[in-house]
């Protein structure tokens, strides 16, 4: 079966007031998200021994190797989280996750401190995260391009923040650190978030 692009969980004209304007989204989810399932359904059409598996067996099968099947697979696995971690109502973080970030990061201040460092710290294209590491303890981490933690093995995603210059140059132009900020305060879906906690 081929991998499909998920519908996005809002309107694409949503978070225009919270700071991702319509043609963001369009661009993003319709064409750089769509170009990356097509790519992928395209090598998993070339090669038997990518048929059948999942998109999560995929990226680790290829991780140890990146190349063009492990760009699209992670990018395609990163997107379908990072539209989850987006909400017009964002910004709000809940009660439990609240005090996970204060007893691990040392308070929500420190967390986007530390979300923001490496958001605009990753030189060139890539990604910021905040996972549950394997330690059960919350961690802020990067990776360049289309790598992620399902591949790095650095634990279970709870957000994720495409730091790309697609996802941001229409609304912030080369802004990033604002854009981050934005996102931190204005879009982060903290709901979702606390959701992943609890499941992980």
């Amino acid at each position: 079966m081929a991998f499909e692009l998920p519908p996005l969980p809002f309107e694409t004209n949503a978070l225009a007031e919270a700071g991702m304007c319509q043609e963001t989204l369009e661009l993003h989810h319709g064409k750089h998200h769509q170009a990356y399932v097509t790519a992928l359904n395209g090598f998993v059409e070339k090669d038997a021994s990518l048929q059948g598996k999942s998109l999560d067996e995929i990226v680790k099968a290829t991780a140890a190797t990146p190349g063009p099947v492990f760009n699209n697979a992670g990018q395609h696995w990163n997107h379908i989280l990072f539209w989850q971690n987006l909400s017009a109502k964002g910004g709000h973080i809940p009660g439990k996750l609240a005090a996970k970030i204060d007893s691990d990061l040392g308070g929500v201040e420190k967390f986007k401190t530390a979300f923001k460092t490496a958001a605009t710290t990753q030189f060139g294209s890539g990604w910021a995260w905040l996972v549950v590491g394997t330690d059960g303890k919350l961690a802020v981490t990067k990776t360049p391009n289309g790598s992620n933690p399902l591949a790095t093995g650095e634990g279970h995603v709870l957000l994720a923040l495409d730091v790309w210059e697609h996802s941001y140059y229409l609304d912030f132009r080369n802004r990033r650190p604002d854009y981050v900020q934005n996102f931190l305060d204005r879009l982060a879906n903290y709901e979702y978030a606390e959701a992943q906690l609890l499941a992980a």
